[in-house]
């Protein structure tokens, strides 16, 4: 069969979308810690490279947004329809709805069809428990990988919290509960790092690799733990995390282009995209 450059082209593009396959980021972390707007930094940048995504917004309370969504879950559930009829509260509420997406997640699945070779952006709830002790997130990726979906998770981390040395080191104790629950290829990031000011900008790269000894010290220094038993208790939690030594972070500005490709090249490196 003669093999013509138009039919060379076929093959080859087809050959590259199996290599391809399909992956996602899952895009966690606290309220308020900026995940729609990496979404939509990340959607842009993709856009802008001619790259194919679709955003999934998992957030029944999310109201508006600035990129194109292609999969909403409050098509199937919301949070105002779930306090409006079973009187629940915003966190009893939430955790109903993602409950009720699993138990539905037929309709997950049957959504995302049309986007089996590209990429997705999974922009999730702001409830850190969802990521820490409550299972529902981990069950949900148990799906993913089912359907084949390579993953990594991207735990975004306001970058005010290092003005705060307790906060940064709660920070980090939640992005290693994350890391241990959903069992993913993990990406840490430090958002808003333009809102610092400039000595805080000075020590990000070390903060970006925290020395946890240091942190102890400086915590004991400001002297918020001016007691034996809470010196202990920082030991104690200062001890744990360096018995894992898996925590760093990237910092990130939606502002900052080589900050975006920065952190979207190690997530594609996590999961073997490209």
């Amino acid at each position: 069969v003669e093999m013509t450059s138009k039919n060379l082209l076929f093959v080859c593009t087809e050959h590259l979308t199996t290599i391809m396959g399909k992956h996602a980021q899952l895009v966690v972390g606290p309220a308020g810690s900026g995940k729609s707007t990496y979404c939509f930094s990340i959607y842009q940048h993709c856009c802008a490279e001619r790259r194919t995504v679709h955003v999934v917004n998992l957030d029944p309370a999310a109201e508006t947004f600035k990129y194109p969504v292609s999969i909403d879950i409050r098509d199937l559930i919301s949070l105002d329809d779930v306090a409006e009829e079973l009187k629940l509260g915003p966190n009893g509420g939430l955790i109903f709805c993602m409950e009720y997406l699993l138990e539905n997640i037929q309709w997950l699945e049957k959504k995302i069809g049309g986007f089996e070779d590209d990429y997705l952006l999974i922009d999730c709830p702001g409830q850190i428990e969802l990521y820490t002790h409550i299972p529902v997130m981990k069950r949900l990726v148990q799906y993913f990988d089912k359907w084949d979906y390579r993953m990594c998770c991207v735990y975004l981390l306001d970058g005010v919290f290092i003005t705060d040395t307790a906060k940064f080191v709660s920070g980090i104790l939640c992005c290693l509960s994350g890391m241990l629950q959903l069992e993913l290829p993990h990406i840490n990031v430090l958002t808003k790092i333009d809102l610092l000011e400039k000595n805080s900008e000075d020590d990000l790269s070390q903060l970006c690799d925290p020395d946890l000894k240091a942190l102890q010290l400086k915590m004991e220094d400001e002297g918020k733990f001016d007691n034996d038993d809470h010196k202990k208790l920082t030991s104690s939690l200062v001890q744990l995390l360096k018995s894992y030594d898996m925590v760093s972070f990237l910092p990130y500005s939606k502002n900052d282009l080589d900050a975006i490709q920065m952190v979207l090249a190690h997530v594609d490196h996590a999961m073997q995209y490209g």
